[in-house]
């Protein structure tokens, strides 16, 4: 029987995520891990650097498998800072759709459209949108 590896038995159907987290969490707990957030955030400028260049290929593939890259090593630094990555995304969502929601109603005030918004006015409101938190 073949020896059960230390990243086997993680749900493949637990949100992407989720999923990254718990994986990262085995591997750190057997020593695969930084020291710190400085050699996190060193890797994050690598994975930026490297979805840039993707970018400019214009690789579907390369870009998605770095933009994956990306979203797997910031959910190592969430694992690193103890913050749970799928619920921080949820709240970062919902912050988001409110914000946006504020920017709308008051574009529908004006009757104007988003098209029809200047990229300033959106900005305007979407930092006014950031008052009301």
């Amino acid at each position: 029987k073949k020896q059960e590896g230390i990243l086997d038995g993680i749900a493949q159907n637990l949100p992407a995520l989720n999923r990254s987290q718990k994986i990262q969490k085995r591997a750190s707990k057997v020593g695969f891990d930084w020291q710190d957030v400085g050699g996190i955030f060193e890797k994050i400028k690598e994975e930026t650097s490297e979805l840039e260049e993707a970018i400019d290929s214009k690789d579907k593939g390369s870009i998605q498998e770095e933009i994956g890259d990306l979203l797997m090593i910031i959910t190592n630094l969430a694992q690193k800072l103890d913050v749970n990555s799928e619920q921080a995304l949820r709240e970062s969502n919902n912050k988001f759709v409110k914000r946006f929601s504020f920017i709308e109603q008051h574009l529908n005030e004006k009757k104007e459209t988003f098209a029809e918004a200047s990229f300033e006015e959106l900005d305007a409101l979407w930092n006014e949108s950031k008052k009301l938190g």
